[in-house]
């Protein structure tokens, strides 16, 4: 068997190699062992109950089943989500449920010949890197697995299936009216990248004058017309080129759990991630006049660290991840809270990322401003400057990876990209800060094989410079690429 080990999210790996029946039951049982580990200190209201949901990735329905039986045969209820389910739903499910926390059978925005298996605890929200490495460590061999079959568990009521959506859709008619959204008129593109928000829009702004269009909302687990349900280019081309096609006022887009949000203009062009973490910012501070913390990743923008001063917030940065993310949100009741990668999770919700809030706050940014997304965009320049960012993801293997951490370690360079770097942050990862007070950040994935190189600055005219800087501080020559 595998070694199994638990990255930024879980564990993730390759269906039929690493990622079969027998790795997910041991998995399940580690969880298990966690779960009646912990649950005498969790408070009187929950039950000793789990959450257990998936996407639309092969097999993946059977592999929760799976998983749902190894919890029923330690005696721990599974609630079973009765098909492919957002990851927001089901987070939001252990607060409804009042469970003690979740699986996910999912890989995200992983390549299609991957799956993954993600744990929640009973916030709804990521557990935190003491929990995930205690979970790990409770994995055993498949020899030691307990698991009950599925018709028995379910004649004991050990497992049940449910609908998870009434009480998620409630509580998003308590966060956004969507009425002036349904009235607007709007022609909106929806990329569901064949994945779990196919739908979600649809059922909850139709009925009006605006009108939704969706695309790759089938399942489809080879998922075509690009290479990765993640939203950013090229995979979301065809969405952009869609709304373009179509005149669409914009396309609102979510990855294969619809756990992020991806964004194109009226135009049909991509607004970067960091920029819509700027916006739902802006949106949530400005628009609806809120205040509170806001909690970034040091791999995102520092224009919320503008933000902050001119609204007078706090700006907590964390670590790569919501599982350092969510613990941070839960202590400081923070307004909103975001990472590099198109996650973002806002206050009275859950704790966790959410692809289909995030696209209906900026839909009512866009209605209640009477803006088009590229104002939008103009309107956020004109607090904190233009912002410009770029990534770049290669292939680092295992053997690779601790030559690669050595070299970043040892570098001290004096200028990336022609501008002077003034600071180093190696908190998780090699952040080296810029002149302009833009960065250039290195980090090995917490979930991949692969190094990611990413920058933000002011100078639209250097951002291929510093990431090709940056590919050469990691020793990695020019193999690197965009996609």
């Amino acid at each position: 068997m595998s070694d199994i080990q638990f990255g930024t999210d879980g564990w993730r790996g390759r269906i039929a190699d690493d990622y079969t029946f027998a790795n997910v039951r041991r998995c399940a049982q580690g969880y298990a062992s966690y779960i009646l580990e912990t649950a005498q200190n969790k408070s009187a209201n929950r039950e000793m109950t789990v959450v257990i949901g998936h996407d639309k990735r092969f097999q993946s329905e059977d592999f929760a089943a799976a998983a749902a039986e190894v919890l029923a045969a330690h005696g721990i209820k599974v609630w079973l989500t009765d098909g492919a389910t957002p990851t927001p739903v089901i987070a939001y499910a252990v607060l409804d449920k009042r469970a003690l926390g979740a699986i996910n059978i999912t890989a995200s925005h992983n390549p299609p010949q991957d799956n993954g298996f993600k744990v929640r605890g009973s916030t709804g929200g990521a557990i935190d890197p003491h929990g995930l490495k205690r979970i790990e460590s409770l994995i055993p061999p498949a020899s030691a697995v307990k698991a009950l079959s599925y018709d028995r568990a379910a004649s004991q009521g050990l497992i049940e299936k449910f609908d998870p959506a009434p009480p998620y859709l409630a509580n998003l008619a308590k966060l956004v009216d969507v009425q002036p959204i349904r009235d607007a008129g709007l022609k909106i593109v929806v990329d569901a990248m064949w994945g779990n928000g196919a739908g979600w829009l649809t059922r909850i702004l139709g009925g009006g004058k605006t009108e939704i269009i969706e695309i790759h909302n089938t399942r489809n687990p080879i998922f075509p017309e690009m290479k990765r349900p993640e939203p950013i280019p090229p995979n979301v081309d065809v969405g952009l080129a869609a709304t373009r096609q179509l005149g669409a006022s914009c396309c609102c887009i979510t990855d294969g759990d619809a756990d992020r949000c991806g964004f194109g203009d009226e135009h049909g062009r991509f607004v970067d991630q960091l920029r819509v973490f700027g916006l739902l910012a802006l949106y949530l501070l400005e628009v609806r006049g809120q205040r509170g913390p806001i909690v970034k990743t040091l791999s995102t923008t520092s224009m919320l660290e503008q933000l902050g001063q001119l609204y007078n917030v706090p700006v907590y940065e964390t670590g790569v991840g919501f599982k350092y993310v969510a613990p941070k949100m839960t202590e400081t009741d923070a307004l909103i809270g975001g990472e590099e990668s198109g996650g973002y999770a806002f206050r009275g919700h859950v704790p966790e990322r959410d692809g289909i809030l995030g696209n209906l706050y900026l839909l009512d940014f866009m209605v209640k401003t009477g803006r088009t997304p590229s104002q939008l965009v103009d309107l956020l320049f004109s607090k904190v400057g233009p912002h410009y960012y770029d990534r770049i993801d290669t292939i680092c293997t295992p053997a690779q990876r601790e030559q690669v951490r050595a070299t970043l370690s040892a570098a001290q360079p004096g200028t990336i990209g022609g501008l002077r770097v003034s600071g180093k942050n190696m908190t998780d990862g090699f952040k080296f800060i810029l002149e302009d007070g833009g960065f250039l950040l290195i980090r090995l994935s917490g979930t991949e094989p692969i190094v990611r190189v990413y920058t933000e600055t002011t100078r639209q005219d250097l951002v291929q410079a510093i990431l090709r800087d940056g590919v050469r501080l990691a020793g990695l020559g020019d193999t690197a690429s965009n996609d």
